[in-house]
């Protein structure tokens, strides 16, 4: 039986653990779904891990949109999430729904993923508005490398910025 949304939020509420992967193509998404994880992410860390690149912030909407296909085609059980990549969503709100409509409609997944903290919240809620499921990526973001000055630097930044996130997650 196909994962869904609805699966994982009462999962995640009665304490269940859940399981997740990465897949990049559907010949591992198909290994992974015969295992029963939960669910499979189709990462911007394709930029790394299969096209050879430093950093994932050259990954395109392309990219995801072609290995979120892959994916969803091998996945027959478990909730696919794909990575939204670095820019198609933190341009505008309205810019942000139109790639997030797209990647969903494209792929077939269930989900999407974002990076960020309270700078996108806007973005998340026009998404959840409009039906669009979001997973919602705090902590250590990648995508965010340069402006930090590398991981080391990340990792002292990201604590401030989810503490702010629960601050307004929770207000709302």
């Amino acid at each position: 039986m196909k994962n869904t949304v609805l699966n994982f939020q009462k999962a995640k509420k009665d304490g269940q653990k859940l399981t997740m992967l990465t897949a990049y193509d559907y010949s591992t998404a198909k290994l992974i779904d015969s295992t029963g994880v939960n669910n499979i992410l189709v990462g911007d860390s394709l930029e790394n891990v299969k096209l050879g690149y430093d950093d994932t912030i050259s990954v395109t909407m392309e990219d995801m949109i072609h290995h979120g296909k892959a994916v969803c085609r091998g996945a027959k059980n478990a909730l696919v999430i794909v990575d939204m990549p670095f820019m198609p969503y933190q341009v505008s709100v309205e810019k942000a729904l139109e790639n997030a409509r797209c990647l969903m409609k494209e792929t077939h997944c269930q989900a999407v993923k974002l990076e960020g903290g309270k700078s996108v919240c806007p973005q998340i809620k026009a998404m959840v508005d409009a039906g669009i499921p979001v997973c919602a990526h705090l902590g250590l973001t990648p995508q965010h490398i340069n402006a930090f000055g590398g991981f080391k630097n990340l990792v002292f930044v990201y604590l401030f910025k989810l503490f702010d996130v629960v601050i307004i997650t929770r207000t709302r």
